[in-house]
């Protein structure tokens, strides 16, 4: 992830590496009872639904990924409401049910197809990959029948430890391929032979090569290579309605000289998604189509020795929003277009959606797959919505605390009327997130595609 404060990216390690569970009474299907509430936003007046509402520590999947398992009905989520399991929340009833046992790490992966769940989890040697039979486990939860863990959690395959791989794992649209990331080692196997392998880079010296991205057949636990690559692997991602193709980054905690990557499953067609400048300060990625990916085009820097606009200068957004530190180099600020950019996979264009007139910008995007609109939130933790068509923008909900763990990472249902967000609106201690869903406005429903 880019421009997180290491108190910030603490906080996301302990939620993303999630360690197996101690606690006996934490077991799958377990029913936990509604937090759900109706909260009308102060300023904007936007009605949220607040699918939890008590201090638990609750995080969202990354907007990289599906919120919603297959049926619509319940969004999968992080929390430590069952000691580090996952957990599922029905969006309408608020009934919150366990839904792994024995723990994960890294990204929790909802099919589009069928009602699975996959993830990793740690083994002697290696990592474990499991497939939890979702339909299985709500039916049998909701009965209160349930069976042994097994029944409804299966290892598609052990990864050995020689592959060094990681938790950033992404399903393919077919679901019988998962693609992770593998190690130095691993990736230097593969490697053609003569290639620059790229240093640190930046401030906070990540971002050295090699690594790389394999892939994991889940009915035969047959591991093939797709890639290697000079630099860090991060933010491994499928096109969920095309198979077989991926979107990653060079993960330096900031800055890239080339963030976007492209690449087919069998290795071919590597290549930037988004050609960036020197000057682009280009982050968080997600495909939200069959042929687009929205990403953020941040403007948050001051520019050097000039006088603040009359909307006000992109700056005082330091503290829990880093990225004013020195060492990115003359990047991030808005000599140049910046906002929410979407490219487009086949013909390689892109275009702004729409940028915010101050502060930081845009942060982290998504969109809506049938094209009508876009979303991000910015350092306010404020979050926006746009008509692709129009242009125009508007602000959703706001006040969702800078001090929050974690930023509200907006991403957008499969019909693209609704949006799940993190926030910590609701807490005491102005840091602990709750999960929440903010609708779409039925006006803007309501215009012609």
């Amino acid at each position: 992830m880019q421009l997180r404060s290491p108190v910030i990216l603490t906080l996301c390690a302990a939620l993303l590496c999630s360690l197996p569970c101690a606690d006996a009474s934490a077991q799958i299907g377990k029913r936990f009872p509604s937090e759900r509430k109706l909260v009308k936003d102060p300023v904007t007046g936007t009605v949220l639904t607040f699918l939890t509402s008590k201090p638990h520590g609750d995080s969202k999947i990354y907007p990289t990924h599906p919120q919603w398992t297959s049926d619509g009905k319940w969004l999968v989520f992080r929390s430590r409401l069952a000691g580090d399991e996952a957990l599922a929340v029905n969006e309408q009833t608020g009934d919150i049910v366990q839904v792994t046992e024995g723990g994960y790490i890294g990204m929790l992966n909802l099919a589009r197809k069928s009602m699975k769940l996959v993830f990793m989890r740690k083994a002697e040697a290696g990592l474990k990959v499991v497939e939890v039979d979702l339909a299985r486990v709500l039916a049998d939860s909701a009965a209160g029948r349930m069976a042994a863990p097994s029944t409804y959690q299966r290892v598609a395959a052990t990864l050995p430890a020689s592959l060094q791989a990681g938790g950033d794992l992404a399903l393919d649209a077919d679901e019988e391929w998962a693609y992770f990331k593998v190690g130095k080692d691993e990736a230097a196997r593969h490697i053609k032979p003569g290639t620059k392998i790229e240093p640190a880079f930046g401030p906070r010296k990540m971002g050295a090569g090699p690594e790389g991205i394999a892939r994991l057949n889940l009915r035969t636990g047959e591991v093939k290579h797709v890639v290697s690559v000079p630099f860090q692997v991060g933010h491994i991602q499928a096109n969920l309605w095309n198979p077989g193709e991926l979107v990653f980054c060079w993960e330096t905690g900031g800055k890239s000289p080339q963030r976007t990557w492209t690449v087919l499953a069998d290795g071919s067609g590597l290549r930037p998604l988004y050609p960036e400048a020197p000057y682009e300060w280009v982050t968080h990625e997600a495909v939200i189509s069959k042929d687009e990916v929205a990403m953020a085009i941040m403007g948050h820097r001051a520019i050097p020795g000039a006088a603040a606009s009359v909307a006000g200068p992109a700056t005082d957004v330091g503290g829990a929003n880093p990225g004013q530190d020195d060492g990115w180099g003359p990047t991030g600020t808005r000599e140049k277009p910046t906002g929410l950019a979407i490219v487009n996979l086949r013909t390689r264009q892109m275009h702004i959606a729409g940028q915010t007139p101050s502060g930081s910008g845009l942060w982290h995007v998504h969109g809506s797959s049938d094209g009508r609109f876009a979303v991000g939130d910015d350092f306010s933790r404020s979050l926006f919505l746009i008509d692709r068509r129009t242009k125009e923008m508007m602000m959703l909900t706001t006040g969702h605390k800078t001090t929050a763990a974690d930023h509200p990472h907006p991403t957008f249902n499969a019909d693209g009327t609704r949006i799940q967000i993190q926030s910590a609106m609701l807490s005491e201690d102005g840091r602990t997130m709750n999960i929440a869903i903010v609708p779409v406005p039925e006006a803007w429903l309501k215009r012609a595609p």
